[in-house]
């Protein structure tokens, strides 16, 4: 290392992104390196020195703290990936561990946006809206009331099916940092979360995300909700099709905040109409906006949104600005924020 502190990021990212935490710490009086293309045994050599370690996903392991020795202060995660870095081995070598969300970059917005989407469409809280501010009790004959701590009217548009979300199984399609908050808040309505995704986490970093693995066709079969949160690529479009609605249960709801083309609109539309699954929330469409006459505008077991999971954006940018603020501080010998629990 040619600084006597330096920063060293070891987490496979874009050229694109790259140039942002380039761009930011360009002139800092503490050397800015990359060192994400090398293997874990070329960074025991090359790590000696670092003050800080930036990583995403990427584990920075107990082999990886004592490699770069008594200088090191700080592993700073991107996000809260819980196997990212070895806390043992950290904790005993004094060195601070920080989890820093990134709602820059839109994971806890479209996370969410997600269980709000799964709330609506469980809940049924659009049509009990229209249909409150419709008076559609009249159509029911029922008279308001005066009502008190004993006396209410209980469901008063007689809704069936209005279900909660604990105890059920949710299924993720998709565990990159998204999917992560997604589990996160789903675990806290005491949901099961299944998840797939082409490479398997290992047995221990499951246990530590509180996650299951499940191959898609098992995983639409149990699920009781299915939630996207893949890449659209040759190999996902068109992933939820007519064979992947015939294996979900009758019950089940379809969450997408991805990408449109994971889905077989056309479908979809035939599994809402023909009560093969209950019901979709969807904030991304085949074409945005969705045009006049879709067959999903026809369906009252749909919840639409345009577009709106990542609320109102920020960027690459805002995630640089608060890792290298987050740096800064520790620089100035004051406590970085978000720092894993002694």
């Amino acid at each position: 290392m040619s600084s006597s502190s330096p920063i060293v990021h070891i987490e496979p990212l874009p050229e694109w992104i790259r140039g942002i935490y380039d761009s930011a710490f360009e002139g800092s009086e503490h050397k800015f390196e990359w060192a994400s293309d090398l293997s874990d045994a070329e960074l025991t050599s090359t790590l000696p020195g670092a003050k800080v370690i930036v990583t995403g996903k990427r584990r920075v392991t107990g082999q990886l703290v004592k490699a770069a020795g008594a200088e090191l202060q700080l592993v700073q995660v991107v996000g809260r990936a819980p196997w990212a870095a070895d806390l043992e081995v950290a904790r005993d070598a004094r060195v601070s561990v920080s989890f820093l969300p990134h709602p820059h970059r839109g994971a806890i917005a479209v996370a969410e946006h997600t269980m709000a989407l799964l709330l609506g469409v469980k809940r049924q809280l659009v049509p009990g809206h229209t249909g409150t501010m419709s008076c559609d009790y009249q159509k029911l004959e029922i008279e308001p009331i005066r009502t008190s701590e004993r006396v209410i009217v209980f469901n008063w548009l007689k809704f069936a099916g209005v279900e909660q979300l604990h105890g059920e199984t949710i299924g993720l399609v998709g565990l990159g940092d998204i999917g992560l908050e997604v589990a996160r808040r789903a675990r806290a309505f005491d949901m099961r979360v299944l998840y797939t995704k082409r490479d398997p986490l290992p047995a221990e970093y499951e246990t530590m995300a509180e996650v299951k693995y499940a191959p898609l066709d098992e995983l639409l079969e149990a699920s009781d909700v299915v939630s996207l949160h893949a890449p659209q690529t040759e190999q996902t479009e068109g992933l939820i099709d007519a064979d992947a609605f015939s294996l979900m249960k009758e019950t089940a709801v379809l969450i997408n905040t991805a990408r449109g083309g994971l889905v077989d609109e056309d479908a979809l539309v035939d599994a809402l109409r023909s009560a093969s699954i209950a019901g979709a929330g969807l904030d991304v469409f085949l074409d945005e906006p969705l045009p006049m006459g879709h067959g999903l505008l026809d369906l009252d077991n749909v919840l639409l949104s345009p577009h709106t999971g990542g609320g109102t954006g920020g960027g690459q940018k805002g995630v640089v600005a608060d890792i290298k603020a987050n740096i800064d501080r520790l620089m100035r010998g004051e406590t970085p924020h978000h720092l894993a629990a002694p």
